[in-house]
């Protein structure tokens, strides 16, 4: 199949909740290949807009906080998949892994709320 469909097929699949499962390292390592590039593709001119755009510490506020929002749901849904792995004692080598990436993705959002808190302190500060 082309890899022009691929990402056409897998938008209608997602569409419907379904999700395609990789049964060997060599294709996720495409995939994760095909996703940095993408990712750092369109966020090519990002350091330019960036600075256009944030220009005082309450213009980065908006940016973290959405960024907060979408790693705190992305760490509770891993916690679900980690729940589910772990009612159907999947390998405990998968299951260490998802412990940490919720772990971190916990430890992103404190962060993300410490750079929030930061704006508005140095904000009021001035």
């Amino acid at each position: 199949m082309s890899l022009a469909r691929c990402p056409l097929m897998e938008a209608a699949a997602a569409r419907f909740g379904w999700r395609h499962a990789y049964g060997d390292t060599t294709a996720v390592d495409a995939l994760l290949t095909e996703q940095t590039e993408t990712v750092y593709t369109q966020a090519a001119d990002h350091a330019a807009l960036a600075t256009a755009k944030n220009t005082d510490v309450l213009a980065v506020q908006p940016g973290v906080l959405d960024v907060r929002g979408r790693v705190l749901a992305d760490a509770l849904y891993l916690e679900g998949v980690l729940t589910g792995a772990r009612n159907c004692s999947l390998p405990p080598e998968l299951i260490e892994r998802l412990e940490d990436a919720v772990a971190h993705g916990h430890e992103m959002t404190v962060l993300f709320a410490d750079i929030a808190r930061t704006t508005a302190a140095l904000h009021a500060a001035s």
